[in-house]
C-alpha cells in the first residue's frame, strides 16, 4: 500500500459514500454521493485540497474528466436525483441528469465552477437512471449509460455531445440484459478502438465490446467468477503479466479482478494496439 486517505465525514480528506473516481495528472477526483459533491485530492501529498458541486448536485454518481489545457479540465458528473416520492422524476424534470464543471488547478490548489446541466426531456435521449459516463473528444461524443431496466427505454447507451445536446444516437439495445454500468475505452489509434461496457448482474455478469467508430457490437466476455461489476478501469500500459493492457473490474463490491485484454481481444478475433 502506497498510502491511505479517508474516513467518514464532510471535511477535506473525509468522504461520505464515495462512488465515481477519476485520476488525471496529479489529481484524484472522487464523487461523494451522500456529501453531494466532488472532492479533489492532490496525489503527491495525498491531501484533499478542494470540493465543488455542493450547490447543484443532489445524488451524484459517475464522472468523466476531459483535459482542456495546462491545469484546466472539463468535468462531467451524472446526478441520479429522484422525485419527492423517491421515484424517477417526470420527463420535464430530467434536464439536469449531467452537470458540467470547469476545474482549474495549480499545484496543490484547485477550483471548480459550475457551467450548467443538461438532459433531454423528450424522445430517445431522456436519461431515466444514470451513473456511468465517458467521453470521446475525437468524435465529440459523451456516452451516458442508461441503467433503467426496461427493454424499450433502458438497457442502452445514449450519446450526447460535449455541449450537452443529444445526438440522436443510442446503442446496445437488445444486447444488454441487465444494468448498463462501467464504461472504458480501448484505443487502437487516435480515432480507432473499442468501447467496453459492463452488463451488471449477480449471476450473468458480462462485458460487451463495441466498435469505437460505428458503435457496432463486436463481442462479449465474462470472468470465471467475477460478478455484479459496477466500476471498471482500463490501462494500456504494458505490464509484465499483462503485456497488451489490462482491464480491471469490481467483483461484487469485495474485490477487483484483472483481465488480460490481449487474450480477450485475440480470442474474439479483434485487433490489438501496436
Amino acid at each position: 500500500m502506497v498510502g491511505r486517505l479517508g474516513g467518514l465525514g464532510s471535511e477535506l480528506g473525509q468522504f461520505n459514500r464515495p462512488n465515481g473516481i477519476w485520476v488525471i495528472d496529479d489529481y484524484l477526483l472522487v464523487v461523494e454521493r451522500d456529501n453531494r459533491r466532488v472532492q479533489v485530492v492532490y496525489l503527491p501529498t495525498m491531501i484533499g485540497i478542494a470540493t465543488f458541486g455542493e450547490s447543484e448536485l443532489r445524488k451524484p454518481y459517475g464522472l468523466y474528466v476531459r483535459p482542456m489545457g495546462r491545469g484546466e479540465y472539463e468535468v462531467f458528473v451524472t446526478d441520479n436525483y429522484e422525485s419527492q416520492s423517491e421515484e424517477i422524476p417526470a420527463d420535464k424534470d430530467l434536464n439536469r441528469r449531467v452537470n458540467r464543471y470547469s476545474l482549474e488547478t495549480a499545484g496543490s490548489t484547485a477550483d471548480g465552477e459550475w457551467q450548467g446541466a443538461f438532459g433531454a426531456t423528450s424522445g430517445n435521449g431522456r436519461l431515466y437512471v444514470v451513473e456511468s459516463v465517458y467521453g470521446d473528444p475525437a468524435y465529440n461524443r459523451l456516452l451516458v449509460a442508461e441503467e433503467l431496466e426496461d427493454d424499450i427505454k433502458g438497457r442502452q447507451l445514449k450519446v450526447y455531445d460535449f455541449k450537452g445536446n443529444f445526438t440522436g444516437e443510442t446503442f446496445g439495445q437488445g444486447i444488454f440484459k441487465n444494468q448498463v454500468e462501467g464504461i472504458a475505452l480501448y484505443k487502437l489509434s487516435d480515432t480507432e478502438g473499442y468501447w467496453i461496457v459492463t452488463d451488471q448482474d449477480k449471476i450473468e455478469n458480462r462485458y460487451h465490446i463495441f466498435d469505437r467508430v460505428s458503435l457496432a457490437h463486436r463481442g462479449s466476455f465474462s470472468g470465471e467468477r467475477t460478478l455484479n461489476t459496477d466500476g471498471v478501469w482500463l490501462s494500456q500500459k504494458s505490464l509484465p503479466r499483462f503485456p497488451h493492457s489490462v482491464f480491471y473490474a469490481c467483483d461484487n463490491d469485495r474485490a477487483v479482478s484483472a483481465f488480460d485484454l490481449g487474450d480477450i481481444l485475440n480470442g474474439l478475433g479483434l485487433r490489438l494496439a501496436e
